[in-house]
């Protein structure tokens, strides 16, 4: 819907990979409407594990343009997606970090990590800021509450908590600065006074909040 309601304001420039692309176009009919944008929508393809630029440097050799990286994170496509269409596409497209990098410092942004595979951490660790899925605490947390009958693995979220869970997983010390978003309001990090919010402060991890801002 936000694609939907910003199309209404100024022209859009949508960066994604092809697979996301063909399933906004191909089998969402809500999604026609961005056909009929005037001026018309412009689409770039974000290739995977390579730098494009989004602001090209300001003369040959100079490192200071913005630039970006897709990191597939091996999560799975929608459950709306036709087993069709999803049997043609690679499953690499269907979940994406994306690391930005601006002269010597590199920002990694990723808010639905399946946990699968190591490419992920490595680029966590490369980074000077990493804002990194925090959805939930635990992987029955949606069954605890009766709120689903999914585990948060099975919706694509590597708890906090549990074996290999993200608090579990070894990030080089030092470097990153490690922060958990797209919080879940079942996940009790965010009581201040919990001893699951204890556990992730002293496991070096910061809790994003709304208006936070960050200094590279």
């Amino acid at each position: 819907m936000g694609l939907l309601h910003l199309r209404e304001f100024q022209p859009l420039h949508i960066y994604s990979t092809h697979a996301v692309r063909r399933i906004l176009t191909e089998e969402n009919s809500l999604f026609r409407v961005l056909a009929r944008s005037n001026p018309p929508v412009k689409w770039e393809t974000l290739p995977l594990d390579r730098l494009i630029p989004l602001l090209p440097p300001t003369s040959l050799g100079a490192k200071d343009g913005l630039f970006c990286k897709a990191v597939p994170l091996l999560g799975g496509f929608p459950d709306y997606v036709s087993d069709s269409l999803r049997g043609s596409m690679p499953p690499e497209e269907a979940v994406i970090g994306v690391q930005f990098v601006h002269k010597e410092k590199r920002f990694f942004y990723a808010p639905g990590v399946a946990g699968e595979g190591e490419e992920w951490q490595r680029i966590v660790d490369e980074s000077d800021l990493a804002l990194l899925d925090g959805t939930f605490w635990k992987d029955d947390e949606l069954i605890s509450a009766k709120r689903s009958r999914r585990t948060a693995r099975e919706m694509g979220h590597l708890p906090l908590w549990g074996e290999r869970g993200m608090l579990k997983r070894s990030f080089r010390l030092g470097k990153t600065k490690r922060v958990l978003t797209h919080i879940n309001n079942t996940n009790p990090i965010l009581n201040e006074e919990s001893s699951e919010h204890r556990a992730v402060r002293d496991a070096g991890w910061e809790i994003a909040y709304d208006g936070m801002e960050f200094n590279l």
